[in-house]
């Protein structure tokens, strides 16, 4: 089976393309780097070319309001028109979980866009919502951070694994379209502030964290249920102990 997957050379892309490959599948994974743009068109339909499964993990390259929302609006509606006239029999796209629950974070207003995209779309789908990546810690951090100290939101949070991700992606790609959303989220739940003070101490960062229920994530004051999955979510095998000491050995 041919699966393609655009944004494929980013962390999530490499990962799921290593999986299905070494299930035997024929993967093709593209990005502007390889010439396919999703936004202007280039090389969409050379690559999507007998292609039973698209799997979108495209990134938009700035996270400025208009720009992401006008990224993941171009960028989804050229993929999907270009997936009706390939006959693609499934789509899967990686989102977040809490999309719809944070009108304020511009990122997360971009990507429930793209969700309503392709829930009107005759293609179809499998949404994968993911609680944020630990890899993506110390963009949190340094989000937050004034001088040396990262004020953070004592909201309830449960980071996942990007390996578990890709685990995730690839068992939904070779799966049947659900036509609806399927969360992920890590195997341990706790408080961000916590969480990123572990992962500052554990990487040697020097800053120190502060709790403030009115520390803004990205534009968005969180409470317990912004980020978190509800009940029937996939959980992780990778704990953060576990993640640290690889990313600590890598």
């Amino acid at each position: 089976m041919k699966i393609v997957i655009i944004g494929g050379t980013g962390l999530i892309g490499t990962k799921t393309a290593a999986r299905l490959r070494n299930k035997g599948h024929e993967v093709l994974a593209v990005s502007p780097k390889t010439g396919v743009n999703t936004v202007t068109g280039e090389g969409l339909a050379e690559a999507l070319a007998g292609a039973e499964v698209v799997v979108d993990l495209a990134n938009a390259p700035s996270w400025e309001d208009r720009a992401v929302l006008e990224f993941f609006e171009t960028s989804g509606r050229n993929l999907l028109a270009a997936e009706g006239k390939a006959g693609v029999k499934h789509h899967i796209a990686l989102s977040i979980v809490g999309t719809e629950r944070l009108p304020e974070n511009g990122y997360f207003r971009a990507k429930l866009a793209q969700e309503k995209l392709i829930k009107a779309s005759s293609i179809p789908y499998t949404i994968v919502h993911s609680t944020q990546f630990f890899e993506f810690l110390k963009g949190i951090a340094d989000e937050a951070t004034v001088g040396t100290v990262a004020r953070l939101s004592p909201a309830s949070f449960q980071p996942i694994a990007s390996d578990d991700v890709a685990d995730a992606v690839a068992d939904v790609a070779l799966g049947k379209p659900l036509n609806g959303t399927i969360e992920i989220a890590g195997p341990e739940r706790g408080r961000m502030h916590e969480i990123v003070a572990r992962y500052l101490k554990a990487t040697n960062d020097p800053r120190t964290v502060e709790a403030d229920v009115h520390a803004r994530y990205f534009g968005s004051e969180l409470d317990d249920r912004s980020l978190v999955p509800g009940e029937g979510a996939r959980i992780g095998k990778i704990g953060f102990e576990d993640w640290v000491r690889h990313f600590q050995q890598g």
